[in-house]
């Protein structure tokens, strides 16, 4: 189990905020293909998702411009979650927004 610490106790990540972080850094990734920290962070959440979650088969689509669909299997049953566009995007546009990362 991957551990995510929090100030100094480590726990586990539920499976909505893996879910959303993993879709975050998706976004993030395939904006911008040549951002490896975001790919490590991608290939890290994934892991999470698989490790600790029993999640695969992990499909994403986009309803408009309101909500990002989640489709996964965990446990043999199909399963679904949703996000806020607005706020899944907005590490992406505060990592763009940042000159640092934009040079």
């Amino acid at each position: 189990m991957i551990l995510i610490q929090c100030g100094k106790v480590c726990v586990p990540l539920k499976l909505h905020d893996a879910l959303f972080n993993w879709l975050q850094i998706k976004v993030v990734a395939e904006a911008r293909p040549e951002d490896q920290a975001a790919s490590e962070t991608f290939q890290f959440f994934s892991e999470i998702l698989r490790e600790d979650h029993q999640v695969t088969h992990l499909s994403v689509t986009k309803e408009g411009d309101e909500v990002y669909e989640i489709e996964y299997v965990r446990e043999g049953r199909r399963e679904k979650e949703r996000f806020d566009v607005y706020r899944v995007n907005e590490l992406l546009v505060n990592i763009m927004n940042e000159p640092k990362y934009n040079q």
